[in-house]
């Protein structure tokens, strides 16, 4: 699987479907938007948005949004995520909630309401709809070379991974995934991926 992965060419209409869908979403739950942020402000001490620098096409490092869940940031699990060992056997996320997350951060995490932000990052064009999901600097230096191949592609809020398994997957199976979209990613494939994720939003099936 080290080999160099072909491209699929990014079909002309992804871009307008990225724009016109994270526009409509962000008009329809705007109250949702404030509603978290009223809540999170509420429950603990510190930014309602926590900015992240990500990965993202080519390399290049975003600002990645999302609204804050955990008690003291969103950076102090990091270690628990870091790539080490058996990458086949080795989850994405730690099973269970997670123990800094307070009440009103494990809901966030459940409905997947702390990830809203990022259409904010797909209208400025830093992010797709659909497409590998971007990780931190300090992730990606760990991964094995020829997964950077996934940075062909723009990331996404949502992909294949995720409505394959999302956190109960390991990240040699996350590898094979994204590296299965860079090979082939239709505009059919894309908002098949969208409906499923809203299904999988809806059962809350992978959150934590």
């Amino acid at each position: 699987m080290s080999g160099e992965v072909p491209v699929y060419p990014t079909p002309w209409g992804k871009r307008w479907l990225d724009v016109s869908v994270a526009v409509l979403a962000l008009a329809i739950l705007w109250p949702i938007f404030i509603l978290a942020a009223l809540l999170i402000k509420l429950d603990s001490p510190g930014p309602i948005i926590v900015r992240q620098k990500r990965v993202g096409k080519g390399g290049r490092l975003f600002t990645f949004y999302k609204f804050r869940t955990l008690m003291g940031g969103e950076e102090a699990d990091l270690r628990e995520r870091l790539p080490n060992g058996d990458l086949s056997q080795q989850l994405l996320s730690p099973p269970g909630s997670n123990p800094r997350a307070g009440s009103i951060g494990r809901v966030l995490r459940a409905t997947t309401v702390d990830e809203l932000p990022q259409l904010l990052n797909v209208v400025r064009g830093d992010m797709s709809l659909v497409g590998p999901r971007p990780d931190l600097p300090q992730i990606v230096v760990r991964w094995p070379s020829y997964y950077h191949q996934r940075h062909k592609v723009k990331p996404g809020m949502t992909g294949l991974a995720q409505v394959n398994g999302r956190s109960d997957i390991t990240y040699a199976q996350k590898i094979r995934y994204d590296l299965d979209y860079v090979r082939y990613h239709p505009l059919r494939r894309d908002l098949a991926i969208l409906l499923k994720t809203i299904g999988l939003v809806l059962s809350k099936k992978g959150a934590r």
